[in-house]
């Protein structure tokens, strides 16, 4: 068994603060020392920021990528002949995409991880699903978006699949409508993007009258809310409208990104992002990059402890969010919980659910 597999042997949110620091940050120091043996546009940057991972004393010290490197630099730690699949990130028409090479390894335990955090929100059974999205997403299988690897990560969950949108993205009413009896009365998983659930879903069913009984369903969305937020539509009110035209009282919103597939950031009962023992964040202040305390907003910096196949481990994304707290959720979560607060101005938009509304 390896160092990570042990890791997997664990419950995602049962470490608290010293235990989880002392762990993660070994690890973190080993992959800072790979890749900079394996990565020669890493152990460049390395060099001229003067850093020795040996001496790396705690987690605020190890460096950080800006997330938009991605889409400048070739950053690979891994022979290109072991390369099985390139990830993308979300782009407009014209936009430069970050892409992310997986090895086999760093695949697998992408989706180990991914399957060990959403159990702990859907439980331990496999559940039939709906994707409120269209499988034309899915076309090419080794050149992944991040909305087509998002989907493929969560399917794992299902039991049995329904594609909720044609290839035209209309709302497959009829086909829903049987997914939906099929299964009346038991728990249901659905998934999808946010604004396209509010646009193909939600939307769809209201301009039609449709009411759908999901009040078994459990709904995991994510992805940007900038369109949403322009059409005043808060996390609160894409709650209600659901519940409104289907029932849907289990709702969970995450945070994630393609450069950090896996480590994905679940919202709980209370609405808080927590991050589990296979990731962290930091929020850090725009005018000098020093460690923000708890409730002062900042830029937030994400680690992850999965990345081998390239240097992802330590990014500067170009969100900015606000820690509420450690290890005293109301929630009973262990592990850091904070809350996204927007987009750094000029930043491009990145939001799966972003992108597709820019274009349509």
């Amino acid at each position: 068994m390896t160092e990570y597999e042990a890791w997997l042997e664990l419950a995602p949110y049962a470490l608290g603060r010293e235990e989880k620091r002392r762990n993660m940050l070994a690890r973190l120091q080993a992959l800072t020392l790979h890749h900079q043996e394996h990565c020669t546009a890493y152990r460049h940057i390395l060099a001229g920021l003067g850093i020795t991972p040996g001496e790396l004393k705690q987690l605020e010290d190890l460096p950080y990528l800006p997330v938009s490197l991605f889409k400048t630099l070739r950053l690979s730690s891994t022979p290109e002949s072991e390369v099985v699949k390139t990830m993308t990130s979300s782009g407009t028409t014209g936009q430069a995409v970050s892409k992310i090479y997986l090895d086999k390894a760093t695949a697998a335990r992408q989706q180990k991880t991914l399957v060990k955090i959403v159990k702990d929100f859907t439980g331990a059974a496999r559940l039939p699903m709906l994707i409120l999205d269209t499988p034309s997403v899915m076309k090419d299988r080794n050149m992944f978006s991040a909305r087509g690897a998002g989907i493929l990560g969560f399917s794992l969950f299902g039991s049995e699949r329904c594609w909720a949108l044609d290839e035209e993205m209309n709302l497959d009413l009829e086909a829903v409508k049987a997914f939906t009896q099929r299964h009346a009365g038991k728990p249901i998983l659905l998934f999808g993007f946010t604004f396209m659930v509010w646009q193909h879903f939600y939307q769809a069913l209201a301009e039609r009258g449709e009411k759908l009984d999901l009040s078994q369903g459990i709904l995991i969305h994510g992805g940007g809310w900038k369109k949403l937020v322009s059409q005043a539509v808060s996390g609160k009110v894409f709650a209600q409208r659901l519940r409104e035209v289907c029932g849907l009282e289990k709702i969970y919103d995450y945070y994630g990104m393609v450069e950090q597939t896996g480590c994905i950031y679940m919202q709980c009962e209370h609405g808080h992002l927590h991050a589990s023992i296979y990731s962290d964040v930091i929020v850090r202040d725009p005018a000098d990059l020093s460690v923000c305390p708890v409730g002062k907003p900042g830029i937030v910096q994400v680690l992850s402890l999965i990345p081998e196949s390239y240097p992802g481990h330590s990014l500067l994304t170009e969100d900015e969010g606000v820690l509420l707290g450690e290890d005293d959720c109301a929630c009973k979560r262990k592990g850091k919980y904070f809350r996204i607060t927007g987009r750094l101005k000029h930043a491009e938009i990145r939001g799966c659910s972003d992108t597709y509304a820019a274009e349509h």
